[in-house]
Order: structure tokens, then sequence, then C-alpha cells
């Protein structure tokens, strides 16, 4: 019997073919280390091709799942344990895997006809090129027809089976409950009563081989994490910001419409909303980018909160409705999923390097709110902030996801919905003859003193007829106009009502728990994971770091400047080449130094602790040049 060994984290990584259903066997997984209780954080990595060839490397699937027994916020960097399918999965991913680490293979994909696929001359599990890891070579696909031979399924459909196998051989390596898997399958496969039963057969051959095989003289436990009292679910990023724009378009009492052509990797989105419309929630799948942004702009004239989801190129193609939102002036709330550009890039996997694009990729001068969310639970706040904002200030907002955030999961504790506050749509009611020329007009474009939003009128209400459209308006009457004074004030009104925005952003608060850091660490979207990793294992080094993290790029947060103002370093993890830090640089005339890395994958959160290591030993010698090392007016801004 194997010894129980308790561990506080652990990395695994299920890689295979496409097909070899990698993405469902890592999902289960984390299901059920979720039920357990233990923090957790994915990363799931999808073949950016549709149909790859069978066993080649551009056609590697992978899941990777960190679970712990404390607060996590990356899906780790290197894997403790690899699970490949073939010999490109093992290809694919054996760089990213640390010395000492365990892989599992399935020998029977191993032929020499898969190894050649993959430029292998040798069979790895032959020769001396894996001596570093423990490989665990087992014949899966040959274990898995055999234990399901009684089903009478054909050698394909039967060797399908073999995540499941995986699956139940790491269930009991881990020590994970089975009962959540085996109902899972049963319902998931429920009309197939061959094909539900060989899988759970699979699955409970796998793990009673893990009981009975000496391949694993040690089994692992890791404890519940401790959280907050509450109730918790396992989200998405995607998920949350379907959820959020639901809840935003209620706390403003508003119908919730969206207009959304599918693309990668934004399109859950628009399957989860097509399913909630008990909740007010009208979507419409359109023929294009370009329509879908233009039925979200036509809700909103009606009434209701548009919304558009859409990724890079999309953004590119919306461009000019975007444009008329901000004309117009009506609340649109868009979601940009990043993907690896430019053009169609890499659809599957993740980068940040829209912000530019979102910032200024309107003709004219058309500015507009810029939000990002940090995490995949944090995506559900965001969207809620930006619908009010779209609804408070009449504008169009952009919000920021991208695709590592979009199907990443961690835990989310559900929210108490009666503490979220409302959303004040303050639809014009009447004309106000005493606002206007003492004519009694209604003045579509008279200003909320405070925010500067405009009227929202909505049609058929009597007494508000108005203009509306791309042309330039009057103020106040909202008549078409040409005149150069009058074109000027309102370009002004139109950038200073976002700019005013800022009043409604709270001021950043610095994370320096020790005091007197000299190098801050400044990053946005979902950086803030591999970040914190990486500024928590450099002050467990007993270095001194501080960190803060944007959600509001547009307009920035009050105290920022004099936040930046404070440290001898400033660096900006990104994965884009330094946009966000030019825009601090042009802003606040701030050396802020760019960390570029645009790989398709998330920061390495290992490589980052190193490098600011490094920058922390460069900065030991300015460090004693200062008589005094506090800066002025440190402590009033962290």
């Amino acid at each position: 019997m194997a010894q129980v060994r308790t561990i506080d984290r652990v990395v695994i990584r299920f890689a295979g073919d496409s097909g070899d259903g990698m993405q469902l066997t890592g999902d289960r997984f984390t299901h059920d280390s979720a039920a357990l209780g233990n923090d957790i954080s994915t990363l799931p990595n999808f073949p950016a091709e549709i149909r790859a060839p069978q066993g080649t490397l551009p056609g590697v699937s992978s899941f990777q799942v960190h679970f712990a027994d404390f607060d996590i916020v990356t899906p780790g960097d290197r894997p403790d344990i690899l699970v490949a399918m073939n010999p490109a999965a093992l290809k694919a991913n054996l760089t990213d895997v640390r010395r000492g680490a365990t892989i599992v293979v399935d020998t029977a994909e191993f032929t020499k006809r898969n190894l050649a696929k993959v430029g292998y001359d040798a069979n790895p599990l032959d020769d001396d090129s894996l001596t570093d890891y423990q490989v665990v070579a087992l014949d899966l696909t040959g274990m898995t027809v055999a234990a399901v031979k009684e089903f009478g399924l054909t050698r394909k459909e039967a060797s399908r089976a073999k995540n499941m196998f995986a699956l139940g051989l790491l269930t009991w390596l881990y020590s994970r409950p089975t009962e959540p898997s085996i109902d899972f399958l049963a319902t998931k496969f429920a009309k197939r009563a061959d094909i539900r039963d060989a899988n759970i057969t699979a699955f409970r051959t796998g793990y009673a081989y893990g009981e009975t095989t000496e391949a694993f003289a040690v089994r692992y436990e890791v404890a519940p994490a401790p959280m907050k009292p509450g109730r918790y679910r396992q989200i998405s990023g995607n998920l949350a910001t379907a959820y959020g724009l639901i809840v935003g378009a209620h706390k403003a009492g508003l119908d919730l419409f969206l207009g959304s052509y599918p693309i990668t990797p934004a399109s859950d989105i628009l399957h989860e909303l097509s399913r909630r419309k008990g909740f007010g929630v009208t979507t419409f799948q359109a023929e294009d980018e370009i329509a879908g942004v233009g039925a979200a702009l036509g809700a909103s004239f009606a009434g209701a909160l548009g919304v558009t989801t859409t990724s890079g190129p999309g953004i590119a193609l919306k461009a000019e409705t975007i444009g008329l939102a901000v004309m117009t002036e009506l609340p649109l709330v868009v979601v940009d999923v990043q993907r690896a550009g430019p053009s169609t890039g890499m659809p599957t996997k993740t980068e940040q390097a829209d912000l530019l694009q979102v910032m200024f990729g309107r003709n004219g001068e058309a500015p507009l709110p810029v939000l990002a969310a940090q995490s995949p639970s944090d995506c559900f706040n965001t969207a809620i902030e930006a619908c009010r904002i779209a609804i408070t200030y009449r504008t169009p907002v952009i919000m920021l996801s991208d695709g590592y955030l979009a199907n990443g999961a961690e835990p989310w504790r559900l929210p108490d919905l009666d503490a979220i506050e409302p959303i004040d749509p303050n639809f014009a009611a009447a004309p106000n003859a005493t606002a206007a020329d003492g004519s009694g007009r209604f003045l579509p474009y008279q200003r909320d003193p405070e925010t500067l939003a405009r009227a929202w009128a909505v049609p058929g209400v009597p007494g508000l007829e108005h203009r509306i459209g791309g042309l330039e308006k009057s103020a106040g009457l909202g008549n078409v106009s040409y005149d150069p004074a009058n074109h000027e004030a309102m370009i002004h009104v139109r950038r200073d009502k976002v700019a005013g925005i800022v009043r409604d952003i709270p001021d950043l608060v610095v994370d320096d728990p020790s005091g007197g850091a000299r190098l801050l660490v400044i990053g946005w979207g979902s950086t803030y994971g591999p970040i914190t990793a990486a500024v928590r294992r450099v002050r467990n080094a007993g270095g001194k770091v501080a960190q803060v993290h944007l959600r509001h790029l547009n307009p920035f947060p009050a105290n920022l400047g004099d936040i930046l103002g404070c440290y001898d370093r400033v660096i900006c993890p990104e994965m884009n080449l330094g946009q966000l830090a030019m825009l601090l640089r042009a802003a606040y005339l701030v050396d802020v130094q760019s960390y570029s890395r645009v790989r398709g994958l998330p920061i390495s959160l290992s490589e980052l602790a190193d490098d600011l290591t490094a920058e922390l030993a460069s900065l030991a010698p300015l460090a004693e040049a200062h008589d005094d090392p506090a800066a002025p007016g440190q402590e009033d801004v962290r």
C-alpha cells in the first residue's frame, strides 16, 4: 500500500491530441479539487488549428490545473506531473516540466510512425533523454480497451475512454473523491449506455490500478484552503462576464440586449446569455461583427442596455459604430476578449495587445472609458462596473478580458446581490421648459452638470422627439451643426465627460507590506496573477517590492501619478510590446520600464521573479546613495 504524504500544492498538466479529451479530463479533475475545498487556478490551452493532423505538434491540446491549501493566483509555471497521451504531447510540453517531476505516458502511442511525425529519431522512453524525470510508462490504451471489452465497442471507441483511465489514476494519486466524476459521466453519456458504462469502467479501472500498482510508492493529499465563509462555485472568466452583464442590467432596471458574432475566445459569453431569456436577456447572433454592434447600439437607443462581445479582429470592424456611440452619447458595453494577433493571429492563444486599439482605434476625437478585469472571477465585478459607467455617463465602455481569463477557472464566492448598488438610468421623462430656451422644446443634448451626461430619451415618449446620428450636433438642441466653434466645444465636452469619470474611481492602494520599497511593479488585466505570485516569491526571499494593479485604464485613477513618482524604478509587465508603459510615460513623464512577453501564454511567474530579483540587486547601490530612503509623501499615496 502506498505511503500517504501531505503536500501544500500541485500543478498537473494533461496533454494529448485535441480528440483525446484533455479539456474534459482537466475540467473534471478541477471540479473534484474544488469540491474538496482546494484553491484552484486553471490554464486550458487549445490548438489554433481546427483539425490539425493527428499526432502532430499543432494538434496538441492541454489543460493545466494548480490546486493548493492556500490562496493561489496562477495556474503555475512548471508542472509537477505531466500526463502525455502521445509523443507530440510529450515533446510540446517537456520543456515546461520541472526536473524530478513525474511523467505518465501512454506507450501504445509511441510507435515509430508517431515518433517520426514530431521529429523523434529514437524513442525517448528507451534512451537517456528523460533521466531527469520520473517516467511512468503505461499502456493506457491497451489497459482501457481490455477493461471495457464487455461493452462491445469498436477499438477506436474503446480507446477514447483512456482519458478516463488517466483521470481515475490521478484521482487515486491525489486522493480526490470518485463519486462526482462517476455521477458526471452517468449524466453526460446517459443516452448511450455502452459509452456511459465504458467511461465509468475505465475511470474505476484507472483508480484501481493506482491502488494495486507498484509504480507509485507515494500517494498525496492536499488539504482544503482557508476561505471566507460563504457559498462557492467554480467559474470561468467568460461565465463571470455573462453574469456580471445580467446583474448590471438588472441593477439599472433594464433589459439586456446582446448583439454578437461568434469569435474565439469570446463566444462562450454569447452561448451563456442565450440561455438566460428568463432574466430579461435577448441575444442576437448577427451575420457579422458590424451587424452585431449596430443592433446593440440600436437597442440602447430604444432604452435597453446594448452589449456586444468580440475579440481584437472584431474590434477593428466595430470601430465605426463605436464612434457612432461616442457621437450619439448612448450607453454601450463592448467586451473585448483579447487574443494573439495581428489579423487572425493565434485565435486560441492569449495576449494583451489591444490596449492602444481600444484607446485610440476610432476616427476623430472619440474618447471612451476602458476597464480591464484581473482574474476570471473579477470579470463579474468589472462587467458590472462597465454597465454602471456606460449607463451613468451615456458612453460606450470597453471592457478588456483575454483568452487566459476567459477560459481559466477559479473559485468564486457567490456575491450578495442586494449589496450591489443600484444604477439609475435617469431616463428623460418630459420636456423641461425651464432648462430650455423657454419654448418648452426638449433639449436632447442638455447635460447633467456633474456627469456631463446628456438626456436618454426613449423613442415613443410624447414630447421627446429628437434627432440622432453620426453628424456633429449643436450643443443643447442636438441639431446638425457645422459651426467650427460648436464642433470644438462638443469635442471638449465629450473629452471632459470621460475624464470626469475619475471622480467615481477609487484611489489606488499600493501593496507594500514591509514599506520602503524602491521598486514598483504595475500591471493591468490578467498579468495580476503572475505579478502577484512573482512579488510574493521575491518578498519571501527577503526582497522589498511594491505592487499596484489597474482596473481603470481610461481615465487613470487620480493618484496614479503621485504613486509612480515615489519609486526609483517602475516596471510594467505586459503581454504586448509595452503599450501601458508607453501610456504611463506619456501621461506622467515617469521612466516606466516595459517588461514585455508576447508568447501566447501568461507571463512566467518564475522568470518574472528572477528578473525582479536582478532589478533589486541593481538598485542596491542607488539605495546606499540615498540619505533618506523614504520619498517625500510616500506614505500618503500607499
